[in-house]
């Protein structure tokens, strides 16, 4: 009876908790969101006459808006460990992120986790899956220059070229520098059982981990954004001038990011918003490319990308029986760092997002009184 009643109790404040977190969230959607957007029509005239400094506010104001979820995690103790190579010395060159893909909870992991990276977040550009048009996050997405994908037979061929229009007006026009894409084309558990058949028919690798990623994406944004060949060299200075002038080097890397579960249980959306999962640590490895490694025609780029794809397979199921990635040729093992977000920092951003909501609304209902 007692083991029933501290069960009884357990659950109940598991509820009032989740209850409390969505209340909050609520509430930190519904001022940071529309604060965000109203700055950014006050900053307008910036625009129109110094558009590389408003899309440098633009930036840290969209890099706040990310550490607010973040924050979100951190607090109910969903946090990273970081294994392989370090990124940070290249946080300000141009990269490009390939990253397998289990739940919707792999985007607020990369959000946590990059925010110690240099200028990362604020010069990032995503590929999602165009439902995220739709959420709450959609609207700040869609000013910050995100690309949202429609998937399916039917609209492949249209969306790359949307995706290669997309890239050519909105990434060196707003100074991005990483783009972040998730190549298997959806989650995990959606498309295992159609990619192993379609690895089963054309003998390919039996994947369990991941799935085998998909080509189109990956190759507009190689064949867009690298520089051009001189020589049948990666040339180092021949993309076009960035918005200080100088010669952009395109894409000088490739950084391959792997996120795995503990149990491989992949966090979703709703895990972090309502917290009822207990503290839970995600682990993330990078593994550096330099982009001079990175073919570019279709059947190259294909066993490339391949490859990649069976090595997440290897170290997911070593890191499964482990609980750790397998190291590196010629390493014993893998060092692995624990990420930290100042605790004070994210108050602070919370509270000027409260503040900054406080301020619109004042300003907004003195302007309705004015007028009415």
């Amino acid at each position: 009876m007692a083991e029933l009643m501290d069960g009884a109790r357990k659950l109940g404040w598991l509820l009032l908790s989740c209850l409390v977190r969505f209340v909050f969230m609520f509430i930190n959607n519904s001022v940071a969101i529309p604060s965000y957007c109203l700055y950014l029509v006050l900053l307008q005239p910036l625009r129109l006459w110094d558009s590389p400094t408003f899309w440098h506010i633009e930036g840290i104001m969209f890099k706040w808006m990310l550490a607010m979820v973040s924050s979100w995690g951190w607090v109910a103790g969903y946090t990273v460990t970081e294994w392989g190579d370090d990124v940070r010395p290249i946080s300000e060159d141009e990269a490009m992120a390939i990253v397998n893909h289990q739940a919707t909870g792999d985007v607020c992991t990369l959000m946590m986790c990059l925010q110690d990276k240099g200028t990362v977040i604020r010069k990032m550009m995503w590929l999602m899956d165009h439902v995220f048009k739709y959420t709450n996050f959609g609207v700040v997405s869609l000013i910050h220059g995100d690309f949202f994908i429609r998937q399916g037979k039917a609209h492949r061929d249209k969306q790359l070229i949307y995706l290669k229009d997309h890239l050519d007006r909105y990434y060196h026009s707003r100074d991005r520098k990483w783009i972040v894409l998730f190549p298997e084309g959806g989650f995990l558990r959606k498309r295992r059982e159609t990619s192993q058949s379609f690895a089963k028919k054309n003998s390919l690798p039996h994947l369990t981990h991941v799935t085998l990623p998909r080509l189109g994406a990956t190759q507009v944004i190689l064949r867009t954004l690298r520089a051009q060949q001189e020589n049948g060299c990666v040339s180092s200075e021949s993309g076009p001038p960035s918005q200080s002038g100088n010669k952009r080097k395109g894409l000088q890397w490739v950084v391959d990011v792997t996120i795995a579960y503990p149990k491989a249980r992949p966090m979703d959306i709703q895990t972090w918003i309502f917290g009822y999962r207990p503290p839970t640590v995600t682990h993330v490895h990078y593994r550096v490319y330099p982009i001079k490694e990175v073919p570019v025609d279709t059947k190259s780029l294909t066993d490339w990308l391949y490859q990649r794809f069976v090595e997440k397979e290897d170290m997911l199921a070593h890191f499964y029986d482990t609980g750790s990635f397998p190291p590196a040729k010629g390493q014993k093992e893998t060092p692995s760092r624990g990420m930290i977000l100042d605790p004070v920092w994210l108050c602070f951003i919370q509270s000027l997002a409260f503040a900054s909501g406080y301020m619109w609304y004042s300003v907004l209902q003195y302007l309705y009184c004015c007028v009415f």
